[in-house]
């Protein structure tokens, strides 16, 4: 079976003050369709690291990445951008959104930047909106939103492009234990629906809601606590 995410052997450096650093080592990952994977690391892991080359802002120093069979490895910056722009939605811990725009407005805006037409888009975003219980709050802008309502509406502008990865950083990071359950409930529900996502954490009990839990410790990743590293 071919995985939607599949990669082999990456490997991430940084020069600082004239020596390489190796952020990632030989990393090894692979996620199917419909999944729901933690990344659970600390601080200084690699995570972040591993997270920009998924989401395809960064791209690593050797190795190989195939996204729905596609070489990410091997593409150009403007070849990411379609890529990044097209396939994969991004929920941040501060949420990201556009204080002057109104909800519509931020959730609507990554299908307008796609090139889709005003009325096609507000359909599309309408449904969106709906679904994620968003309905009263169309015309408020984040500044009138509570921290669990501006990530409802960051996680709504991440899937309103049907994206095929749902990439999440440290999603209830900003909010309070409360409010952080009812966002973890929402991810389960959207996996459920078959969305495949990727939530990065350094929190045990938040990683603990996905389907499948892989940790990652000084730029190694391994798929349990003792396990060999999934070197590829």
């Amino acid at each position: 079976m071919d995985h939607l995410i599949e990669m082999k052997s990456i490997c991430k450096d940084y020069e600082l003050g004239g020596q390489q650093l190796q952020v990632l080592k030989s990393i090894g990952l692979r996620v199917d369709q419909g999944e729901f994977v933690a990344v659970l690391g600390p601080s200084g892991s690699g995570k972040s690291t591993l997270m920009n080359i998924v989401g395809c802002m960064d791209r690593p120093s050797s190795g190989e990445y195939h996204l729905a069979g596609q070489a990410i490895h091997n593409m150009n910056d403007d070849q990411l951008t379609q890529v990044r722009n097209r396939q994969i939605g991004f929920v941040f811990q501060k949420y990201h959104l556009i204080p002057q725009y109104n909800v519509l407005q931020n959730i609507i805006m990554p299908l307008l930047i796609r090139g889709m037409k005003g009325a096609q888009a507000k359909q599309q975003a309408l449904g969106t909106i709906r679904m994620l219980g968003l309905d009263d709050r169309l015309l408020h802008k984040p500044s009138e939103l509570s921290g669990g309502q501006q990530q409802r509406v960051a996680i709504a502008r991440a899937l309103v492009g049907s994206p095929s990865i749902l990439l999440a950083d440290e999603p209830t990071g900003a909010l309070d234990s409360k409010t952080g359950q009812e966002v973890l409930a929402l991810f389960s529900k959207l996996h459920r629906e078959g969305n495949t996502i990727i939530m990065i954490t350094h929190d045990l009990n938040v990683a603990a809601c996905a389907q499948r839990i892989v940790r990652i410790v000084d730029g190694e990743l391994f798929a349990q606590a003792g396990e060999q590293p999934m070197g590829a």
